[in-house]
């Protein structure tokens, strides 16, 4: 049952062309860094793309914008990457954009089984257009899928040999939610440690929902956009 892999290569390595991918964090927050660069390095091309933002231009899923390897992206928001909004007025790049509380929950719903779920956000705009709609109570709604992805990738701070995981503060974000809707889970986390030192109460995401762990690094915090504020009395 021990769920290590040795390095970020082996855990990509299936990874084919085409797959779906749900990948966690949010901005620069909790991503996976080592694995997007692993595949990165693979050279793995015509991925879809499910993940909150798309990073910025040499950082996160920037790197495989920039390398041409993502085909289409569902996500909230285009961000600070230049390379995103290149791509996508330019044709390169295919661009479903959903709400981020509708994204948030398409893929709860995928790792909860459940295909699809009626709600009242984007309807009469055009994040309804061509999707069923139904009237409950005398409100009208649309019907949203689940997603599932081929794999998820996921950012830990803590795993241990099952496959348990444990994020910390803010990186937990879209994390949870990705792990459990990947049917090939992979977590790169900070800290491995044996079965059973973890809490069970501090346990955030099970081990059944993950299939691999992989040893991450501590990286640098950064910040997508700097902004300085001239103390009162300066120019």
């Amino acid at each position: 049952m021990d769920k290590r892999v040795a390095s970020m290569e082996e855990a990509v390595r299936d990874i084919a062309d085409g797959s779906l991918l749900v990948v966690g964090g949010f901005g620069l927050c909790g991503i996976p860094e080592g694995l997007i660069r692993a595949l990165q390095t693979q050279g793995t091309k015509g991925l879809t793309v499910v993940s909150n933002n798309c990073g910025v231009d040499d950082a996160g899923l920037g790197l495989l914008l920039a390398g041409r390897q993502i085909r289409r992206m569902v996500s909230s928001y285009v961000g600070e990457n230049k390379t995103f909004e290149r791509q996508v007025l330019s044709g390169e790049l295919e661009l479903e954009l959903v709400p981020q509380g509708t994204l948030a929950e398409r893929i709860r719903a995928g790792g909860a089984g459940i295909p699809g779920f009626y709600t009242p956000t984007g309807v009469g705009t055009v994040v309804a257009e061509g999707k069923e709609h139904k009237s409950f109570d005398g409100r009208t709604f649309v019907l949203e899928r689940g997603i599932v992805g081929d794999f998820a990738l996921v950012k830990a701070w803590k795993a241990d040999t099952l496959g348990n995981l444990v994020y910390r503060r803010t990186s937990r974000n879209f994390n949870p939610l990705a792990a459990a809707a990947g049917r090939i889970t992979i977590a790169e986390a900070e800290i491995i440690v044996e079965a059973g030192e973890l809490d069970p109460d501090e346990i955030h995401t099970p081990g059944i929902y993950v299939q691999r762990v992989v040893q991450g690094t501590a990286e640098g915090k950064r910040i997508e956009r700097r902004t300085v504020r001239a103390k009162e009395g300066t120019a």
